[in-house]
């Protein structure tokens, strides 16, 4: 796919070249070529790439990067996109569905016990969103490295990240790790919260990652709320583990 967009702040052909030569570093672009008298940068991509993801590659220089691709069929970034409920109607019936049958675990035999829920919910939450993110993993990676503080300088955790939340999955369903899954994923959601946090402040228009690249949702404080839930039970879990007697 190939996509435009407005570059400002060129004012020779070095310009140009040097613009050329930051945007083809990005991982995914296969070709960049620059008009310097339309101050505009055509960039060809193996998938689509975040406006903010390209812009970085520019961050520290006079030049700017912005999306001139609006009059395209698809949408080139998360900004084209109206906002409403039903955005977040994918986030809203997984969490439903995990809180439900959760729930119903704790029914059929007779009694709640939090901490079993706990682990239950947990291990929902990441077995189902590391699904999404292995559905695509290059896909998810760029998206993720546009925000989370540390895939933007370690592009491999993009391509790992996926297979933590799998990994944290299953533990939470082993007895034995619950102490071990509940302090990795107190440290992994406190660490992922902090770029998004960064994202939402700073009003960034960009695409969650959480879903992986199969739902275009945009970042929000439901993303917050999202990892922010998860930071909490695993710090509940970790209270009931270590001082419950």
């Amino acid at each position: 796919m190939t996509h435009t967009y407005s570059i400002t702040g060129m004012t020779c052909n070095g310009c140009a070249s040097s613009v050329q030569q930051k945007l083809s570093k990005v991982e995914g672009v296969t070709s960049v070529n620059v008009n310097l008298e339309k101050q505009e940068a055509e960039i060809s991509m193996q998938q689509h790439i975040n406006t903010p993801v390209l812009a970085a590659a520019l961050a520290g220089t006079k030049y700017t990067l912005t999306d001139l691709a609006k009059a395209n069929a698809m949408p080139s970034s998360i900004e084209e996109q109206p906002v409403t409920l039903n955005t977040y109607l994918p986030i809203f019936l997984i969490f439903g569905y995990i809180t439900a049958i959760t729930l119903l675990i704790q029914f059929l035999q007779g009694r709640f016990i939090p901490m079993q829920w706990m682990s239950h919910f947990m291990a929902g939450f990441f077995l189902v969103f590391s699904f999404f993110k292995l559905l695509d993993v290059p896909g998810f990676a760029m998206s993720y490295s546009g925000y989370d503080i540390i895939a933007k300088h370690w592009k491999a955790y993009g391509y790992i990240y996926p297979f933590i939340e799998l990994a944290l999955g299953i533990s939470f369903l082993i007895p034995a790790y619950m102490l071990w899954s509940n302090a990795a994923t107190l440290v992994v959601m406190s660490i992922s919260i902090i770029g998004v946090l960064q994202s939402v402040l700073n009003k960034q228009k960009i695409q969650c990652a959480c879903l992986g690249a199969v739902f275009n949702l945009p970042m929000s404080t439901v993303t917050i709320i999202e990892d922010a839930i998860m930071i909490i039970m695993s710090a509940g879990s970790l209270w009931l583990l270590l001082f419950k007697n």
